[in-house]
């Protein structure tokens, strides 16, 4: 009999599992393979094998069982046409770095399709770039060598696509599980963090708190998006089976919560100030708090396949926080802290609904009555729309074409600096060149550091367990063991990934050889291709944050018009959660994602180009504000009667038109009089008392985004003008 200690032990071993499947993967590929050369004596083929493995590893995406084998089978084709241009062109050093260049350039802009493509093709050039080094570590070795190796290439790859279809066929809905486990963790944390604003203290910075929860608000993007796409991929033509369908309620649960914890109902600082002797607002903070822990429980219960239990004290809290919101409307005189009052009460009214979202996902189905089901594909519908895709990012405004353009240079002038030095192992300075140059100059700044600093721990750290461990047999499973941990830790710790992939190859190389040769010319390499990799970035068409801030603001503003035109066309028709809405309020919080991003990315660029990043920062943190204002209007959908749901369409249009006006002067060429030359705002002042409370609040809100509107208009006139002043500078880490 288990004890519950062992049963728990048994449940953290499975999560963990769970969550890296890919490691175990890799640990049962690399292992296999080790085993079968040890056994029929071929440790020479070990290294090749396991560089094919990785590469093929690298090119994974989530996908179903039959996409897996589709993905895999076009892998192989590319991983075969590049050792094949590999072989026949390497003696020809002209053709060869050509074939490098424009095999770069075009497989980096396969990104454009969708991300199962970017990954084949940056592997296929990882996959070329150790069928060089294979070619070249042996240069007095025959033809019919060099294309066993290649083979042995395309073997490993091979080997490892058993594992990935195999586990995607056996266990079809884990990876669904862990992205969702990821997604209600990160909710969690994003609705505590909402918590915090609603402190009753005078003279906290808001404005700062609300920067912070952009940055959080577009991780929970990131993890809805990836969610929706693994569930996405196991859901075809047929219904899909009660697994994954409860799992897809789950997700729309996930984005019902989002939205109502979002929302803002009213100016923080106010509230602060109207209510700095009362309780009411702590009594908000717990429920928050509470229901960001609920959000927890539910991660840890998708990842145990556990029953989810709500429990009670949310419920409570909610009790005290009406009692509470009673007993201040008894004491309220002033018209201003009766109008908060009702924006108080709105809240409760919304953490209510959210806490009934929560427990739905209790429900064995976790569909909670919903109507429609259904989820937008994003992927390409055919090779026309997927050949058109690249077509439209094949322009210098495009990011991904720079970064595919600067990466084709790089590569080319790493070569030409190899053939000019005659370095030892020339060719890791190409492929430390691919694997440091990244699309944004902080990734590849903070790559070049941890490239080079890793090297030189695997450096130390292979030749310490070489001498420490002179048995081929122990070396053999250190390598396994590195490789497993390159999986483990590649995504969020790259300094230790880089470490271990430099013991792996330094093991591989001294099963055949003596690795010690291998240590300084690694080193140099990775200096030298890592050096190449940060001049490209600066040098070769840079496209600093400051120079995609006009695209990014006009996506946002427009979007954030969309989200507001779908929800007041449902007051009067009362709320519908379908599929043109939730794809309008997706589209608004991806486009506040991508800007937070890009304005956290503008801190990491150097000071001589952001000289007004500060203005961009407030522009991030008004839109985000403005968002959080259009989450409660939509988290409060009901049908009103026809006169007032036209007085709202109109106030919303107004609104709406306006951000559409500040989206047009981002996206063409604009001065300041013109963003600041709005569409006249509509007279919404506070509602009267008597009004019904669902107007109410409508009036409040409305009143709220035409304020941020104008506080938008303000920022796009400075950072429009031709010499914007900073009046910010906080550093974003």
């Amino acid at each position: 009999m288990l004890t519950p200690d062992d049963e728990s032990f048994l449940q953290r071993l499975r999560t963990r599992a769970a969550e890296q499947a890919q490691a175990l993967r890799v640990m049962l590929t690399l292992g296999s393979l080790m085993a079968l050369c040890g056994w029929l004596g071929r440790m020479d083929a070990v290294t090749p094998l396991f560089l094919g493995a990785i590469a093929s590893a690298l090119a994974e995406t989530d996908d179903s069982g039959s996409g897996r084998l589709r993905a895999q089978a076009v892998t192989l084709a590319c991983f075969a046409a590049a050792a094949l241009a590999v072989a026949g062109l390497i003696d020809r050093p002209p053709f060869f770095i050509a074939m490098l260049a424009l095999s770069a350039f075009w497989l980096t802009m396969l990104g454009a399709v969708e991300a199962r493509y970017k990954a084949i093709g940056y592997a296929t050039l990882i996959l070329a770039m150790y069928a060089t080094l294979g070619i070249a570590s042996h240069p007095d070795a025959s033809a019919d060598e060099h294309r066993h190796d290649l083979l042995l290439l395309l073997a490993g790859a091979a080997w490892y696509g058993v594992f990935s279809v195999a586990w995607s066929v056996v266990l079809p809905a884990q990876p669904v599980r862990v992205r969702l486990a990821r997604l209600f963790t990160v909710l969690g944390r994003y609705v505590r963090f909402k918590a915090s604003l609603f402190e009753p203290l005078r003279g906290i910075d808001i404005e700062r708190k609300r920067l912070s929860l952009s940055q959080v608000n577009a991780e929970v993007v990131t993890e809805l998006n990836a969610a929706k796409e693994s569930i996405f991929r196991r859901i075809g033509a047929q219904p899909p089976d009660s697994r994954i369908a409860r799992l897809r309620g789950l997700y729309l649960i996930a984005q019902d919560v989002h939205e109502r914890a979002s929302s803002s109902h009213d100016d923080y600082n106010a509230l602060a100030d109207a209510f700095f002797h009362s309780d009411l607002l702590y009594r908000c903070q717990r429920v928050l708090h509470l229901q960001g822990a609920a959000c927890g429980r539910l991660a840890r219960s998708i990842e145990r396949r556990e029953a989810f239990v709500v429990g009670h004290e949310t419920v409570q809290a909610l009790a005290e926080l009406r009692s509470a919101i009673a007993h201040e409307r008894g004491q309220a005189r002033s018209p201003e802290r009766v109008a908060l009052l009702a924006s108080i009460e709105a809240l409760a009214d919304n953490l209510e609904q959210l806490d009934g979202q929560l427990a739905g996902a209790s429900e064995a189905s976790a569909e909670a009555g919903r109507a429609d089901m259904g989820l937008f594909d994003r992927s390409p519908r055919s090779w026309r729309d997927a050949l058109e895709r690249v077509r439209r990012q094949l322009a210098p405004r495009s990011p991904l074409f720079r970064h595919a353009l600067r990466l084709a240079v790089a590569l080319a002038a790493g070569f030409g600096v190899m053939r000019w030095i005659h370095p030892a192992q020339g060719y890791w300075i190409l492929l430390t060149t691919l694997f440091v140059c990244q699309q944004t100059w902080g990734d590849t700044v903070s790559r070049m550091g941890q490239r080079m600093a890793g090297t030189a721990l695997g450096v130390l750290a292979g030749w310490a367990l070489v001498d420490l461990f002179p048995q081929h047999a122990v070396q053999a499973l250190l390598a396994v063991a590195a490789g497993v941990l390159f999986f483990a830790t590649r995504a969020r710790r790259y300094l230790l990934a880089t470490t271990c992939m430099t013991v792996l190859v330094l093991m591989c190389f001294n099963q055949v050889g003596h690795s010690n040769a291998l240590i300084v010319p690694r080193l140099v390499d990775t200096a030298i291709g890592s050096v190449i990799a940060g001049l490209a970035m600066l040098l070769v068409l840079p496209h600093w944050q400051a120079q995609r801030f006009n695209e990014l603001a006009a996506a946002a503003l427009r979007n954030q018009a969309g989200y507001l035109r779908a929800i007041a066309g449902q007051y009067l028709a009362g709320a519908r959660d379908d599929l043109p809405y939730r794809l309008a309020r997706r589209n608004a919080h991806n486009a506040d994602a991508a800007l937070a991003v890009a304005v956290s990315d503008m801190f990491r660029e150097p000071g001589f180009v952001r000289p007004r990043a500060g203005i961009a920062l407030r522009f991030l943190i008004q839109s985000h504000t403005l968002l959080s204002y259009l989450s409660a209007l939509g988290a409060h959908r009901v049908a009103l009667d026809e006169r007032q749901a036209r007085e709202v369409g109109a106030a919303s249009e107004s609104a709406a038109r306006a951000l559409d006006h500040l989206a047009g002067t981002f996206a063409g060429p604009s001065s300041s009089a013109d963003a600041a030359s709005l569409p006249p705002a509509p007279d919404v002042g506070p509602a009267p008392q008597e009004a019904d409370p669902a107007r109410r609040l409508v009036d409040t809100e409305l009143r709220l985004i035409h304020l941020q509107v104008q506080a938008l208009s303000g920022y796009a006139s400075k950072w429009l003008a031709p010499h914007g002043v900073a009046i910010l500078q906080p550093s974003i880490s």
